[in-house]
């Protein structure tokens, strides 16, 4: 561990010591600030970040126990190493209890101090990294659905019947689209009081799979030194989410199908224990060709496919590009400590029109890019990648898919002439052939379904 720009706060009352210390974390790389008083210290960490804070303990005014205690309010993070010429082990037991990381007599030998200090900054970043972590862990977990297309609306109005049931359900779509955050949101609306218990298939070695869906028992295979239970377990009374199912190999798939038959399954090395979970699966694959193949067992995968509903791309949401990049630059301004870019209507409609071939998870990745790396505050068509930036537009014409209802076409062309017109509703009337009273009257209509309610315009009271 080095101190290398690490904040290290020094206080002493004494010019001559406080100077020396300086110096000696100076040559280590830190970044020393200075105090000759408790309260001097304060008002510097009230100021900016302190990793450390390196005081005497006896200092009039307020002693170094006294600056201890009230860091934990001002400065909660960092860690504390007390000096002192009157060490005894009730002082030292004192100051631990207190919070303080470590305890260091005078005279100060270099060596000494610069290893307890590398300590205390060492657990400072282990305390911050920890806490990041948890923090991101905390995010990932709470992460919301976010969109109103009618292609998102109508695969959370399947995942909304299907959850308070016991059937399983199969997620399908590409990569990207947020198949687990559908999965979570099932588990969500199903009331179920157990745990979201996500696995990533493709991600673990088919060496280790059967052991980690089932558990095993001390002694179970070389190596197994401990009972450990499986996902299946930690799963008991809630929900089960295997993503990428189509990566599951062929002997684990007859013991999953046994689970889903009976209700029952065997840790390895252990005896036969009862299943008490609701399934998830999710893949972007295509089962069908698999089963086909005989990659994959047909009974196993009418059993998944008891309920099949499909997380749509995003170009088959483009309305809700705005809303997710909007929605993208909130979440990584906060996260880096900036303000929020404003989009330019160039960008806007550059990321609009991009075919999106990674989904939602490239718009993220898109996103995160422009705000780490804008100095301007505008997210313009320069921060975005060379190849969304360049992209072709698709030009102004409305897609839909078979069985898309005239109501949803109507509603659907109406946005589209708006967004082309500028939100200008006498044009758009024009565009389309009908009356601006139409257009107000559809959008009224759409706001109350939505739960909508905004102030009449003057316009709306001309054109009623």
């Amino acid at each position: 561990m080095t101190l290398t720009d690490l904040p290290i706060l020094v206080v002493d009352d004494d010019a001559a010591n406080l100077e020396s210390l300086r110096r000696i974390f100076e040559r280590e790389g830190a970044r020393v600030l200075t105090a000759t008083s408790g309260r001097a210290a304060l008002d510097v960490c009230r100021g900016q970040r302190v990793a450390v804070v390196v005081t005497d303990l006896m200092m009039p005014g307020m002693s170094g126990l006294e600056l201890l205690k009230a860091l934990h309010t001002v400065a909660a993070d960092a860690e504390v190493v007390l000096m002192t010429a009157y060490g005894t082990i009730e002082t030292a037991v004192e100051a631990m209890r207190g919070g303080a990381y470590d305890f260091v007599e005078k005279p100060l030998k270099r060596m000494n101090i610069v290893k307890t200090v590398e300590k205390a900054a060492e657990r400072y970043q282990l305390v911050a990294e920890n806490r990041d972590l948890k923090r991101e862990l905390t995010a990932l977990k709470t992460r919301t659905i976010v969109g109103s297309s009618p292609a998102l609306r109508h695969a959370l109005d399947i995942a909304s019947q299907a959850a308070p049931s016991t059937a399983n359900v199969l997620v399908l779509g590409e990569s990207g689209t947020g198949k687990e955050l559908l999965a979570r949101y099932i588990h969500e609306q199903s009331g179920r009081s157990g745990a979201f218990v996500a696995v990533n298939l493709a991600a673990l070695p088919e060496t280790i799979v059967e052991s980690e869906l089932f558990g095993h028992e001390r002694g179970a295979f070389t190596g197994a030194h401990a009972k450990r239970d499986g996902r299946i377990a930690q799963a008991a009374g809630g929900t089960l989410f295997l993503d990428e199912i189509g990566e599951l190999p062929a002997a684990v798939q007859v013991k999953l199908l046994r689970v889903l038959q009976e209700g029952e399954y065997e840790p390895l090395g252990g005896k036969t224990q009862k299943a008490s979970f609701r399934l998830v699966a999710a893949t972007h694959r295509d089962v069908r060709a698999a089963v086909a193949s005989g990659e994959f067992r047909e009974d196993l995968y009418y059993r998944l496919n008891v309920i099949a509903l499909t997380s749509p791309p995003l170009r088959a949401r483009r309305d809700d590009i705005p809303i997710l990049a909007d929605h993208f630059l909130e979440v990584y301004a906060k996260k880096n400590g900036k303000a929020p870019l404003k989009p330019s209507r160039e960008a806007m409609a550059q990321l609009a029109e991009y075919e999106w071939p990674g989904n939602v998870r490239e718009l993220e990745n898109v996103v995160e890019r422009a705000v780490v790396l804008n100095r301007t505050g505008t997210l313009g068509l320069e921060d975005l990648p060379e190849h969304v930036a360049k992209a072709q537009r698709r030009g102004d014409r409305l897609e839909f898919a078979v069985g898309t209802t005239m109501a949803e076409l109507e509603q659907r062309a109406i946005d589209a002439t708006l967004a082309h017109t500028e939100g200008d509703k006498q044009l758009a009337a024009q565009l389309l052939g009908i009356s601006a009273r139409t257009i107000y009257r559809k959008l009224a209509e759409r706001d109350a379904e939505l739960g909508i309610s905004e102030p009449a315009t003057a316009a709306d009271d001309i054109l009623s």
